[in-house]
Protein backbone atom coordinates (compact mmCIF):
# COMPACT_ATOMS: atom_id res chain seq x y z
CA UNK A 1 0.00 0.00 0.00
CA UNK A 2 2.60 2.78 0.62
CA UNK A 3 4.14 1.92 -2.83
CA UNK A 4 0.54 2.18 -4.46
CA UNK A 5 -1.28 5.07 -2.81
CA UNK A 6 1.54 8.21 -3.46
CA UNK A 7 0.17 7.16 -7.23
CA UNK A 8 -3.72 8.16 -6.41
CA UNK A 9 -3.02 10.89 -3.30
CA UNK A 10 -4.37 13.38 -5.06
CA UNK A 11 -7.13 11.68 -6.95
CA UNK A 12 -8.56 9.38 -3.45
CA UNK A 13 -8.95 10.46 -0.15
CA UNK A 14 -7.95 7.71 1.86
CA UNK A 15 -7.57 7.05 5.92
CA UNK A 16 -6.22 4.71 8.19
CA UNK A 17 -9.49 4.78 10.70
CA UNK A 18 -8.79 3.33 14.34
CA UNK A 19 -11.72 1.06 15.63
CA UNK A 20 -10.28 0.42 19.10
CA UNK A 21 -11.96 2.61 21.93
CA UNK A 22 -8.21 2.34 23.09
CA UNK A 23 -6.64 3.97 20.18
CA UNK A 24 -6.59 7.88 20.37
CA UNK A 25 -5.92 10.07 17.44
CA UNK A 26 -2.33 10.95 19.31
CA UNK A 27 -1.65 6.50 19.61
CA UNK A 28 -2.87 5.93 15.59
CA UNK A 29 -0.66 9.16 14.54
CA UNK A 30 2.19 8.20 16.64
CA UNK A 31 1.74 4.39 14.95
CA UNK A 32 1.50 5.97 11.38
CA UNK A 33 4.50 7.80 11.79
CA UNK A 34 6.81 5.10 13.04
CA UNK A 35 5.53 3.00 10.20
CA UNK A 36 6.32 5.57 7.80
CA UNK A 37 2.82 5.69 6.11
CA UNK A 38 1.65 8.91 3.71
CA UNK A 39 -1.67 8.73 4.38
CA UNK A 40 -4.16 10.18 7.31
CA UNK A 41 -5.18 8.66 10.07
CA UNK A 42 -8.91 9.78 11.50
CA UNK A 43 -11.19 8.41 14.47
CA UNK A 44 -15.13 7.23 13.64
CA UNK A 45 -18.11 6.68 15.31
CA UNK A 46 -18.41 3.55 16.86
CA UNK A 47 -22.06 3.74 15.30
CA UNK A 48 -20.11 4.25 12.09
CA UNK A 49 -18.42 0.96 12.58
CA UNK A 50 -21.51 -1.11 13.20
CA UNK A 51 -23.61 0.16 10.58
CA UNK A 52 -20.60 -0.93 8.19
CA UNK A 53 -19.90 -4.33 9.52
CA UNK A 54 -16.83 -3.89 10.67
CA UNK A 55 -16.28 -6.69 12.70
CA UNK A 56 -12.75 -7.31 12.91
CA UNK A 57 -9.09 -5.58 12.79
CA UNK A 58 -8.16 -4.85 9.69
CA UNK A 59 -11.34 -4.03 7.86
CA UNK A 60 -10.67 -2.23 4.06
CA UNK A 61 -14.04 -0.53 3.23
CA UNK A 62 -13.30 1.89 -0.16
CA UNK A 63 -16.23 4.01 -0.48
CA UNK A 64 -17.07 5.58 -3.78
CA UNK A 65 -17.80 9.54 -4.33
CA UNK A 66 -21.66 8.87 -4.04
CA UNK A 67 -20.36 6.81 -0.27
CA UNK A 68 -21.15 3.74 -1.82
CA UNK A 69 -19.07 0.49 -0.49
CA UNK A 70 -16.84 -0.29 -4.08
CA UNK A 71 -14.68 -2.64 -2.26
CA UNK A 72 -14.32 -4.86 1.02
CA UNK A 73 -11.81 -7.15 2.19
CA UNK A 74 -10.74 -8.57 5.57
CA UNK A 75 -7.40 -9.46 7.18
CA UNK A 76 -4.21 -10.04 5.14
CA UNK A 77 -6.73 -9.10 1.81
CA UNK A 78 -5.62 -6.77 -0.62
CA UNK A 79 -2.42 -6.56 -1.87
CA UNK A 80 -0.64 -3.73 -4.56
CA UNK A 81 -2.08 -4.67 -7.46
CA UNK A 82 -5.46 -5.20 -6.35
CA UNK A 83 -4.88 -1.67 -4.45
CA UNK A 84 -3.95 -0.23 -7.98
CA UNK A 85 -7.39 -1.34 -9.39
CA UNK A 86 -9.69 -0.14 -6.05
CA UNK A 87 -8.13 3.20 -6.91
CA UNK A 88 -8.54 3.05 -10.28
CA UNK A 89 -12.03 2.31 -10.60
CA UNK A 90 -12.58 4.89 -7.72
CA UNK A 91 -10.71 7.69 -9.58
CA UNK A 92 -12.87 6.78 -12.97
CA UNK A 93 -16.28 6.49 -11.12
CA UNK A 94 -15.29 10.36 -9.68
CA UNK A 95 -14.56 11.47 -13.26
CA UNK A 96 -11.42 12.13 -12.32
Amino acid sequence: MKDVYPEFADRVDFYAIGQSPFESIEILESDRKKEGYPWPVAEIDPKVLKDLRVLQQSTKIALDHQGIIAYRAGYADGGASEWREVFVDLSDRAGD
